[in-house]
């Protein structure tokens, strides 16, 4: 789940089901009942029929996690990430990144380090196109070491130099929850209390 419209779409799939939730975050949503395993299959079901997946494993959870991470680190927010993305995400999700690389790539089958570039590439694009910062501050905002750092990444994965790019008159981008695998939901159960 790695954008407002598919935490939209969660919310109103557990309403019609008549579940209570305390948190829709990307990729994750807790639930107040305890659920049973009908009510489970249901929630599955419903999510599967807008295109989202119900994750049961705690190595998927995990890899949800790290790439609901990297989008929001690279499509959602304004700050600047001053860390090398390895130690951002090792400190954000609290595992060691040499095990989060490793699953990843076992899983995804491509590394961290290109799914991330992936996204850059389409955030440089959006950025481009939306004119609002020249090619030094897009550098700067995702945190390229120079311009020619970012314009070598962005010729090697799209074939053409950002200025290029920007002369184009059709400019095609891919949409978020495009760029990677299927998106993926975990749910976590919180009974409520008794009073």
């Amino acid at each position: 789940m790695v954008s407002v419209r598919c935490k939209i779409i969660v919310k109103q799939e557990l309403t019609k089901l008549g579940l209570h939730f305390i948190i829709v975050e990307l990729g994750e949503v807790e639930i107040m009942e305890n659920i049973s395993a009908y009510q489970r299959e249901e929630v599955k079901l419903a999510l599967l029929s807008s295109g989202l997946e119900l994750m049961d494993d705690k190595r998927s959870v995990l890899i949800e996690k790290i790439k609901n991470t990297i989008v929001e680190m690279i499509h959602h927010t304004g700050e600047l990430i001053k860390s090398n993305f390895s130690d951002y995400l090792s400190a954000k999700l609290n595992y060691d990144y040499t095990y989060m690389a490793n699953l990843f790539s076992e899983v995804q089958g491509t590394t961290i380090e290109q799914f991330i570039i992936s996204h850059k590439i389409e955030r440089i694009k959006e950025l481009i196109i939306y004119d609002e910062l020249n090619i030094t501050e897009i550098a700067w905002k995702l945190n390229y070491s120079s311009v020619a750092h970012l314009s070598n990444q962005f010729k090697k994965v799209t074939g053409l130099s950002p200025s290029h790019f920007k002369q184009l008159k059709v400019k095609r981008r891919s949409p978020i929850e495009e760029i990677g695998s299927q998106e993926q939901i975990a749910l976590k159960v919180q009974p409520l209390p008794i009073n």
